[in-house]
């Protein structure tokens, strides 16, 4: 087979679900060559560019580099730059800085908003679809409410603390969404009477969220009226101002903030492509995603325009997205291959918006709708199983940080309660008191103290029958159960402590047995689970591998109880374990320097050290 070159423009939804299948089709194939080409090195997580703007996370939660998305697929070659137009005759994308020649090209490069020409919109509002955007209006507001702190002209300062956005759609309804949330923040941070901050929604047309149910979308407008939401229906924004915003009804509501969320169309850069176009510039595509008139070039994402079998054409979703993409993908394996073409089939899950936080709506599968707290659930973990489709755990792992433990003001649906931004410096005392219990242990069973017996000697410590010596009486742990045991978390004078098992269960018994059969590896396994236990002391004391060290802490507690050799007195040792995996290694210990050098080592290991965007080629 002759050379192929496939090139892919937009690293959106839709780009890095059509690279990623096709790396994986043709990974074994050195006559295929895969080019991703986008403006940014990175993937923005789109769906949550509000939470940026909304000041919930930072903006590197939502950017992922698209070297360590493609780190393992060799076929693929990243470059970063901007398309500048398409030669089809010569099968040529141009690009600021180069060109590249194509058999087949798929344009992925997403949509970008639309104003519907109204006045005023490109000069004094904001935009809600990039990470610049994001980043934008996050300072905007910041400094809009620190300069509002000082104003004391309360018409002016109104209109400065009044945040407008304009459009209910999902994007609009997340963002206002975010800002309630961020409400107390920012007027506890700048010193402003929370009350005077509004909130307004403006929806041209009588309804709103009309992608999901009247009954869900009222569930969320009640929510939104109760956080103190106003929203405007049937109220077309015909003017905007730098102070203020003008509805056709002629009402002007004074703001100096109107984020513009009203509507998508295609991506401008694509106007001179010299493809055909439909409604909002979408690029017109057949149901193999080839563009109208053109047999190697494939359209997918936001900027494709295709008519569906319910008549209405593909949305602008996520779903839709990365189905689009994995057609494109499909059909030109099958036109490398001579297989054959795969037509586009939609299958759309359900859809999900969230008001904040905590709470959202969600539609799944036509017939099962949620809200609260379970909606805001099923989001996060749709999001997670992204992650898992574009076979990047490391980032899956992030987004678990961003959203659960890395997360201030309670803003996830535990309300705060699993955020890290707690102290790991208290857990220093008890993290070295741990560490030094486990030592003394392995102490005592080295080296006989305080009165223990060694268990470097040639009598077998363990408790198990086909261990014990004819000639040598009752086992260790028959010797101690003279008195009647007692139950309790924490030993009493006078009372003998009830072990959690008073024996090894069959199956666990037979396990062991399986791995001691007889008393010469048992005289060396108690000898190495003796050095076993002096390391974790010491590992906890010193603070290195913690979490790793703290895991297996629990692990021999398991063994023990299952080995009928565990007090119910001690079974803190669980818990504390539990307590110092949350980190405790890194104040004052040595997972201060540690992990963060392994995460260096093993990242460029596995992912190969990041190059400059200048040099990708």
């Amino acid at each position: 087979m002759s050379q192929k070159n496939i090139v892919v423009v937009g690293a959106g939804f839709a780009g890095v679900a059509a690279t990623k299948r096709l790396a994986k089709r043709f990974k074994k194939n050195e006559d295929v060559t895969i080019t991703l080409i986008d403006r940014h090195p990175y993937q923005t997580y789109m769906t949550e560019l509000h939470e940026v703007a909304g000041g919930r996370v930072e903006p590197d939660a939502i950017q992922f580099d698209l070297q360590r998305l493609f780190s393992r697929k060799k076929n693929v070659k990243l470059v970063t730059d901007n398309v500048l137009d398409i030669d089809h005759d010569k099968n040529i994308v141009k690009t600021e800085n180069d060109s590249y020649s194509f058999d087949y090209l798929i344009l992925g490069m997403g949509g970008e908003p639309n104003d519907f020409g109204t006045p005023g919109v490109k000069e004094h509002a904001f935009t809600l679809w990039s990470m610049e955007d994001a980043i934008k209006i996050r300072e905007h507001i910041e400094s809009t409410v620190a300069e509002a702190s000082t104003v004391r002209d309360d018409a002016k300062r109104k209109a400065m603390l009044t945040f407008t956005v304009c459009g209910s759609g999902f994007t609009g309804i997340e963002m206002i969404g975010e800002l309630a949330d961020w409400k107390d923040r920012l007027a506890k941070d700048h010193k402003v009477d929370p009350d005077e901050i509004s909130l307004i929604v403006v929806e041209a047309i009588p309804t709103i969220l009309n992608m999901i149910s009247r009954k869900n979308a009222e569930k969320a407008e009640r929510y939104m009226e109760k956080r103190g939401i106003k929203i405007l229906k049937s109220s077309p924004i015909v003017k905007v101002a730098p102070d203020h915003i003008e509805l056709k009804s002629g009402e002007k509501i004074p703001t100096h903030t109107l984020i513009w969320t009203a509507g998508v169309k295609a991506n401008s850069d694509t106007e001179d492509f010299g493809l055909e176009k439909a409604r909002a510039n979408r690029l017109v595509a057949n149901e193999y995603m080839e563009a109208e008139g053109y047999d190697d070039v494939y359209v997918i994402g936001d900027l494709v325009y295709y008519v569906e079998e319910d008549g209405a054409p593909t949305p602008q979703i996520v779903q839709a997205a990365e189905q689009t993409g994995h057609t494109a993908a499909e059909n030109i394996v099958a036109a490398i291959e001579g297989t054959e073409k795969h037509k586009h089939e939609s299958n759309y899950q359900g859809f999900m918006v969230s008001i904040g936080s905590t709470y959202g709506v969600a539609e799944l599968m036509g017939k099962y709708n949620l809200s609260g707290f379970f909606a805001i659930l099923v989001k996060h973990l749709v999001n997670l199983l992204y992650f898992f489709e574009i076979r990047s755990g490391y980032y899956a792992v992030q987004y678990v940080f961003h959203e659960f433990f890395h997360i201030r003001d309670k803003r996830n649906i535990f309300r705060g309660h699993l955020s890290r931004y707690g102290n790991v410096l208290w857990s220093v005392p008890l993290r070295v008191f741990f560490g030094s219990m486990w030592l003394v242990e392995g102490l005592k069973k080295a080296f006989g103290l305080f009165g223990s017996e060694s268990w470097f000697t040639d009598r077998v410590a363990l408790p198990f029958s086909w261990l014990q010596d004819a000639t040598s009486g009752a086992s260790p742990a028959a010797e101690t159960a003279a008195a009647d045991p007692v139950f309790g978390l924490s030993y009493v004078y006078g009372e003998e402590p009830m072990m959690i098992l008073k024996e090894a269960p069959g199956w666990f018994e037979a396990i062991m047995e399986f791995m001691i059969p007889n008393t010469d590896i048992a005289l060396i396994f108690q000898k190495v689970m003796t050095l076993v236990e002096i390391g974790v002391g010491l590992a906890l004391i010193f603070g290195l591998f913690t979490w790793l060290v703290s895991a297996l802490t629990i692990a021999l507690v398991a063994s023990f109880t299952l080995s009928g050799m565990f007090y119910w007195v001690n079974i803190w040792f669980v818990f504390v374990a539990l307590s110092l995996m949350n980190g405790s290694g890194r104040a004052f210990g040595l997972d201060y320097y540690a992990i963060p050098w392994i995460q260096k080592v093993a990242g460029n290991w596995w992912y190969g050290k990041t190059k400059p965007v200048y040099k990708q080629k």
